[in-house]
């Protein structure tokens, strides 16, 4: 049995623990947290040692769970890592690029497992497309939240949009050959709301948006490709297939049309959407990688590429702003011949 040590308790951390203690080949040892209240409230509940010193906690597992916030996941990876555990990291992997890289190569030449949580790519709706062919010419993407306190010590594009990042460089298998983008700060010191193009070498393009201050929830992706459109609802859990209908294929719903090129067949149909808890099967399939020793899901090639595109975006944001911020002022009148200033007056109609 694995033994796995949690690094953080907080809201997303009480998640992991309950699907940890659902997962019949991991024992979950005990975790790591400065906040009393938290740790107050696993050790009441769960019956969970909490451990005061990382490296104790660390030297005791094979696992280690890092839920901690961002700028701490890079310590507690180095940690593990060094010392020859397999660790799962929410995302993003890491806060920075450079802390991206020290991970990717650590991985590497420690010969463990690490996987990043991208938990939507283990939602119900995505994984119904596994046997599906995807290849899409144009993407659209909008993911919105209402506003949330917690979480908004990163962007909004680390926050959220980031799954999006990680889903589309999924999909499209081509380099990224352009990437435009805007944000705004509204409520937080960083950006609450973003909107990006992102051109691939192949010709596809993806248009996302990503909002933390909108008034009703939404997660949806429209994949647009030859001969077909698929809709994935990450929130709702369906997926819909538009295309043209193959000759032996079965649907669910068809009609027919008339187009220049003579009629033609449309089927809609909807896959069967398995019951499913996203966490726990992310963490299951961490833990079969582990004992099979198998390539994880989502790796750690994966999570920096999604934070690399990521930061690209956060790139051309700031450059955008500060070219705002530095843009003069034009003074609405010219000076006087004779140098005199203008006379602060109203303009008569």
């Amino acid at each position: 049995m694995l033994k796995v040590g949690v690094f953080g308790v907080g809201h997303l951390g009480k998640y992991h623990l309950n699907n940890w203690m659902e997962i019949p080949e991991v024992k979950v040892i005990g975790f790591f947290d400065p906040s009393n209240d938290n740790a107050k409230e696993v050790e009441e509940k769960y019956g969970i040692p909490r451990y005061m010193d990382e490296e104790a906690l660390i030297a005791a597992s094979d696992i280690i769970d890092v839920v901690t916030p961002t700028h701490l996941h890079f310590p507690v990876c180095e940690m593990a890592i060094k010392t020859g555990k397999h660790v799962f990291v929410e995302k993003p992997m890491a806060n920075t690029i450079e802390e991206g890289k020290a991970i990717v190569e650590m991985v590497k030449e420690a010969n463990v497992k690490l996987q990043v949580g991208h938990v939507e790519r283990f939602n119900p709706a995505y994984t119904s497309l596994k046997n599906a062919s995807l290849n899409p010419l144009f993407i659209e993407v909008h993911r919105l939240a209402q506003f949330n306190p917690r979480g908004t010590e990163v962007s909004v594009i680390l926050d959220l949009m980031i799954h999006d990042i990680d889903i589309i460089l999924s999909i499209v298998k081509s380099d990224v050959k352009s990437i435009s983008a805007s944000g705004v700060a509204v409520l937080t010191d960083t950006p609450d709301i973003a909107n990006v193009r992102i051109e691939f070498n192949n010709g596809c393009v993806a248009n996302l948006t990503s909002s933390r201050i909108s008034m009703k929830k939404m997660r949806k992706i429209r994949l647009f490709q030859k001969d077909a459109y698929i809709g994935i609802d990450f929130l709702e859990k369906t997926t819909e297939i538009i295309k043209l209908k193959q000759p032996d294929e079965e649907d669910s719903f068809s009609f027919d049309i008339d187009t220049h090129q003579g009629k033609k067949t449309i089927s809609i149909s909807t896959p069967v959407i398995e019951d499913g808890n996203a966490i726990k099967a992310e963490l299951t399939s961490f833990v079969n990688s582990i004992i099979k020793d198998e390539p994880t899901v989502v790796s750690e090639i994966d999570g920096y590429l999604a934070m690399e595109v990521a930061h690209q975006i956060l790139d051309k944001i700031n450059k955008s702003t500060s070219v705002l911020r530095q843009a003069p002022i034009e003074d609405p009148k010219p000076p006087k011949e004779d140098g005199s200033e203008y006379a602060l007056d109203f303009d008569e109609d």
